[in-house]
């Protein structure tokens, strides 16, 4: 196993073992009681949604009281152990106040994605039947509305019944305190159709993910992270909102991704952890690169230089010049003050993850699902890999590969499905106890879904989703994933989407078809408008571009369709294509 400097980032822990923490790992409401009196004074949660865009700030001492305000709100409105609280809106400090305060009244919170359709809302509210839902304008009046017995708040100062504004009306009794391994909160994976999937994670198993992922990498109590994307998700939940509270960090709350805005609170909330997915990134990196080839060709040539020198004395040495050559760079693009950038949701392409590197920028890559709290391996700054999307985090948990295809045991790939156990696997879907059975093992191992490969340092290579793998006339695997990364670098794709057809009606092997979603940018490019047909230029370029991909992959992995489409697939609130479309 690589070695990697050895860190216990829970050891203070111990000090208030058996007095304020109860179990084997602390809960909610144990832990931030035990961080207001550590770091009282230092602000805890921050956004720009004062007058005018101005700073609203909260120190730890301020959320604490806020959130016991809101909790006993809660108890007086009946709320008893293991009632289900909803919550629904743009990331904000009120969001996070209802999340904690959830937990202080005994209950169990349910994290409602902003951006479901109404009766995506409904099907969720019938199957977890929250007691309360706390949300913003666009939603309130609907289910106010629509769900007489469930009572209705508001996330927004607008409203009256505005959640800062609550207070209980006489003194309550409290329930009995939540234990570790009570159930913290609910993750509904999909509300689309019947019976949404609700994923159960215990108070351990979320706040254990956290402080073993800190293994991996340092975070400091100094530091200001940045939940930009969706909050409801796990992956920004426990990166941007757990690990902060573990460490007593600062957290910017980001409620979109307008370059305007994402300047402004990167530059003037001074971050240092910024996560995001391949999307997110990639365009940041567009935009860097244009402005230093806008400096003309000699510029961008010397610029390119010494990248690649940049990162050799990186990866020898672990000496970071890049933060120094490109100073004015990252300046301009408001990054300079990034620590660490950390990137999930799907591999990164690899030329990415080398010139943020190159440049100074500490950026990482890891690998989770919501069923895992979510995440179960981290590339650690020490020894990253270019390759991988991060190291499992032996020894708090185990990883292996099960059912690889002999068709592709060469060398050290020996793909099949990613496999784990440990303290972070969920507790069970939410009422569905076949589908819960249906997800483990014989010897109890948690099946991922995701196809992918180990290294003898237990890096997780990964090549896709199992239901996404397509099988062409050789008995060939392709990774439908592996090849969408390839476009990454091109701004003139605004998305891709791979995915096997049957050819003249042959059902007995798939060949590889691309459905691509011009960017803006190449209409630009030739001088076109976006009309309702296809013109023959665009099409042209766009082939020009998956001919230049093909060359990276072997013939059978090689795309031989291109279908443009003229409107783009829907994508989820974490940028990913939603594949329940139709072929």
């Amino acid at each position: 196993m690589a070695k990697t400097e050895t860190r216990i980032p829970w050891a203070f822990l111990d000090e208030y073992r058996g007095k304020e923490i109860q179990g084997e790992w602390p809960t909610f409401p144990e832990l931030l009681a035990i961080q207001a009196k550590r770091f009282a004074g230092r602000p805890y949660f921050t956004d720009f949604d004062g007058p005018n865009g101005s700073k609203r700030s909260w120190t730890y001492e301020q959320v604490y009281d806020c959130v016991i305000q809101i909790a006993e709100f809660m108890l007086s409105k009946g709320i008893k152990k293991g009632d289900r609280i909803a919550v629904s809106g743009k990331n904000s400090p009120e969001w996070g106040m209802v999340y904690l305060a959830a937990f202080f009244a005994s209950a169990i919170i349910v994290p409602v994605d902003n951006g479901l359709h109404q009766y995506e809302v409904e099907n969720i509210v019938k199957t977890a039947e929250p007691k309360l839902f706390f949300c913003e304008d666009d939603k309130y009046d609907y289910l106010k509305s629509e769900f007489k017995k469930m009572k209705v708040f508001s996330l927004t100062p607008e409203k009256e019944d505005y959640v800062l504004n609550l207070k209980a009306e006489k003194t309550v009794k409290y329930n009995e305190p939540v234990k570790c391994h009570d159930t913290a909160a609910i993750l509904f994976t999909s509300g689309t159709t019947g019976n949404p999937k609700g994923v159960m994670l215990s108070h351990t198993n979320l706040i254990c993910d956290g402080y073993i992922a800190q293994t991996h990498l340092l975070i400091k109590e100094t530091d200001v992270f940045y939940a930009l994307l969706p909050i409801h998700h796990a992956y920004t939940m426990q990166a941007a909102f757990i690990c902060p509270l573990e460490v007593g960090a600062e957290i910017v709350f980001g409620k979109s991704m307008a370059v305007t805005r994402l300047m402004k609170e990167l530059k003037e909330g001074k971050i240092s952890i910024m996560l995001g997915v391949p999307l997110l990134y990639n365009k940041l990196l567009s935009g860097i690169n244009k402005g230093i080839r806008s400096k003309g060709a000699f510029v961008a040539g010397v610029m390119s230089v010494l990248r690649g020198f940049s990162f050799f004395i990186k990866k020898l040495t672990g000496k970071n010049l890049g933060k120094k050559i490109f100073k004015p760079v990252l300046q301009q693009a408001n990054i300079y003050t990034l620590r660490v950038a950390i990137c999930g949701g799907g591999p990164l392409a690899k030329s990415v993850f080398k010139q943020y590197q190159a440049m100074g920028i500490d950026f990482i890559q890891g690998y989770g699902l919501t069923e895992t709290s979510p995440i179960i391996a981290l590339n650690p700054l020490e020894h990253f890999k270019l390759e991988s999307v991060g190291q499992a985090f032996y020894p708090y948990m185990e990883a292996k590969i099960i059912n690889s295809d002999a068709a592709e045991q060469t060398g050290d790939r020996k793909v099949g499905e990613i496999v784990v156990k440990g303290p972070m696997v969920m507790q069970e879907y939410y009422n569905m106890p076949e589908a819960t059975a249906a997800m483990y093992t014989e010897d109890g191992f948690f099946k991922t879904g995701d196809l992918g490969w180990m290294d003898k340092e237990n890096y997780i290579m990964l090549c896709g989703r199992a239901k996404n793998l397509i099988v062409t006339n050789g008995g060939k695997n392709v990774y439908p994933e592996e090849i969408e990364d390839a476009f990454q670098l091109y701004d003139d794709v605004k998305q891709v989407t791979v995915q096997g057809y049957y050819k003249d009606g042959d059902e007995t092997c798939e060949e590889i078809e691309a459905l691509i979603y011009p960017s803006d940018d190449l209409y630009t490019t030739l001088g076109l408008e976006r009309t309702e047909e296809i013109q023959p230029e665009v099409q042209e370029y766009i082939e020009k571009i998956v001919s230049k991909v093909n060359k990276n992959f072997q013939s059978y992995s090689q795309i031989s369709k291109v279908t443009i489409l003229k409107e783009p697939l829907e994508m989820t609130t974490s940028l990913k294509v939603k594949r329940n479309y139709k072929k």
